[in-house]
C-alpha cells in the first residue's frame, strides 16, 4: 500500500491552514510524544499524542467511530457526536491537561491532511464511467458523514482547546457567505437554423408536453434566424441568473467551455462567434466573472488545458475583459495528482471542481476555501480550492437522484446550507443555465439563494 506521509512540507502547509482558520502564527513540531502545536512566542502547547497512520493512506477502509463532545464538556458546532474517521474507538477523556500542555488523543491534523489533500483518492481505480472518484466509494459516504463538514467541526473543537490553552488569545472570526456559479455547458438552445428550432419545438410538444413552450421556441427560432438570441431559452436563463443574484447582491462566476476536447461530451460554441462575444461582454459589464470550464479530456492533459486557457484568455483580452483566474472541470473530472498542478501551471488561481456528481455534501470535509497540498508530490500549491457543496444536477437530474423539485430538493439544499452557515463557511452552489428554463426549477433556485444563515459569526 502506498503511503503519503505527513512530512515537513505537509506540516508547513498545515501551519498555513491553521493560520488562515485561527489567525496567529503556529508551529508544528514532531516529538517523541507526538505532534506539538505551538503558538509562536507563547508558552505551553497542544499535543496530539495519537497519530493515525491511516491518514497517510489512499484507501477508504479506515475504521470509524463517533465522539460525544458535549458529554465531556466541549461544544459541538453542529450538535450531536462528531464523526471520527481513522479510529475504531476513542479514550475518555479525549482531551486532558498534562503539565503545561493540553493533550488531544485524536489526530485532528492528520484528518485535516487526509481530507483536504484528498489523499483518499490518489491512484484509485474504483472510478465511475467518467473516470471520477464517486461519492459512494468514499469513507464519508460509507459511514454516513458526507453531509457534515467534518474538518470544520474538528477545527472548531480545536479552537476551543486553543482558547483553553491560551485564554487571552483572540481567534480570527469568519462570516458565512455564499458562492454562486453557473457551468455554461450549453449557452444557446438554438443555432439559427430552422431544423434545430423545429426539433426543439417537437420536443416541447411530445416530451415536455407544453404547447406554450413550443410556440415560444418557434418564436425564438425565427429571431435566431436573424442572429437575434434575446428569446433563446438557455440564453434567457443566463439573464435570469444575473437578475436574481443582482437583486440579492451576489456576484456569479460563469464557467465557459473554450474548446471541444470530446466530440460527444463537449458542446462548445466558438468563442469568436458574435453571439458568444456579446454574451461575454454582457456578463462582464454587469459585474460578474468569467471562468474557464476546460473540456472533458483536459483534466489530465496539459496540451488540452493549454489550448483551452489560451483560447479563452485571447478572446477575453480582445474584449477588454479580465482574464480567467478560476475554473471548474467539465463533468467534475478531477485527479488530485494532476489536475491541481495543471491549473496552477496555467495561471488558474481558484479551482471549483472539488465536489461529487452523485451526492451533495463535503467531499474534502470543509466548506472553507483552502490552498491545495499535492500529497503525491509533497508540494504545497498556490492554487486555492473552493469546494463545491451543491450541484443541482445531483438533486434533480435524471442521471443521479432525480428528486422531485417540489418535494425534497429544496429541503436538502437548506439542510446543507445551514451546516455551512453554522461553521461560518462558504455555501457553494452550482446551477446550469439549461436547467433554469421552467418555473419549478426557477422557484427552487430562488429558494436556494434566499435562505438566510441564522449564525453570522463564530470563532
Amino acid at each position: 500500500m502506498i503511503a503519503y506521509p505527513i512530512g515537513s512540507f505537509a506540516l508547513r502547509w498545515l501551519e498555513v491552514i491553521l493560520a488562515e482558520r485561527f489567525g496567529q502564527a503556529w508551529q508544528l513540531v514532531p516529538t517523541a510524544e507526538g505532534l506539538r502545536l505551538q503558538l509562536v512566542a507563547a508558552e505551553g502547547a497542544i499535543l496530539f499524542d495519537t497519530l493515525c497512520e491511516g491518514f497517510t493512506q489512499a484507501h477508504s477502509d479506515q475504521p470509524f467511530t463517533r465522539w460525544d463532545a458535549e458529554r465531556e464538556g466541549w461544544s459541538s458546532v453542529l450538535g450531536g457526536p462528531l464523526p471520527a474517521p481513522g479510529v475504531s474507538d476513542l479514550p475518555s477523556p479525549l482531551i486532558e491537561l498534562r503539565g503545561t500542555a493540553q493533550v488531544i488523543h485524536y489526530d485532528i491534523l492528520g484528518l485535516t491532511y487526509w481530507m483536504l489533500a484528498r489523499v483518499e483518492e490518489i491512484g484509485r481505480t474504483d472510478l465511475d464511467n467518467h473516470g471520477r472518484f464517486p461519492a459512494t466509494a468514499s469513507h464519508a459516504f460509507k459511514h454516513g458523514y458526507l453531509d457534515r463538514p467534518v474538518v470544520d467541526e474538528w477545527l472548531y473543537l480545536l479552537g476551543q482547546v486553543i482558547q483553553r490553552q491560551w485564554p487571552n488569545l483572540i481567534l480570527k472570526k469568519h462570516k458565512a457567505r455564499t458562492v454562486i456559479s453557473c457551468d455554461v455547458d450549453n449557452p444557446f438552445a438554438l443555432d439559427g437554423t430552422i431544423l434545430r428550432a423545429l426539433k426543439r419545438a417537437m420536443g416541447d410538444l411530445y416530451y415536455r408536453r407544453s404547447p406554450k413552450t413550443c410556440l415560444q421556441t418557434l418564436h425564438a427560432g425565427l429571431h435566431a434566424r436573424r442572429n437575434d438570441y434575446r428569446f433563446d431559452p438557455y440564453r434567457n436563463a443566463i439573464n435570469f441568473i444575473m437578475n436574481v443574484n443582482e437583486d440579492l447582491g451576489n456576484h456569479v462566476s460563469f464557467f465557459l467551455i473554450p474548446e471541444n476536447t470530446d466530440v460527444k461530451l463537449d458542446h462548445c460554441v466558438n468563442l469568436d462567434e458574435p453571439r458568444m462575444r456579446d454574451l461575454m461582454k454582457e456578463i462582464a459589464s454587469r459585474g460578474h466573472n468569467i471562468g474557464i470550464h476546460p473540456g472533458y479530456m483536459s483534466y489530465r492533459d496539459s496540451s488540452q488545458m493549454s489550448r483551452s486557457v489560451e483560447t479563452l484568455n485571447r478572446v477575453l483580452k480582445e474584449e477588454s475583459i479580465p482574464t480567467a483566474i478560476s475554473g471548474r472541470q467539465h463533468y467534475l473530472r478531477w485527479d488530485p495528482k494532476i489536475t491541481p498542478k495543471l491549473y496552477q501551471d496555467h495561471g488558474i488561481k481558484f479551482d471549483h471542481s472539488v465536489g461529487y456528481a452523485d451526492c451533495i455534501g463535503f467531499r474534502s470535509g470543509t466548506s472553507f476555501d483552502y490552498s491545495f497540498f499535492n500529497a503525491y508530490s509533497q508540494q504545497a500549491l498556490k492554487l486555492r480550492i473552493q469546494p463545491l457543496i451543491v450541484m443541482e444536477f445531483t438533486l434533480i437530474g435524471e442521471k443521479y437522484n432525480g428528486l422531485s423539485v417540489k418535494k425534497n430538493a429544496g429541503n436538502q439544499i437548506k439542510i446543507i446550507k445551514d451546516k455551512c452557515c453554522k461553521v461560518n463557511g462558504v455555501f457553494s452552489l452550482l446551477w446550469h443555465n439549461h436547467l433554469l428554463i421552467d418555473t419549478p426549477n426557477k422557484a427552487l433556485y430562488y429558494r436556494a439563494l434566499s435562505n438566510n444563515c441564522d449564525i453570522k459569526e463564530c470563532n
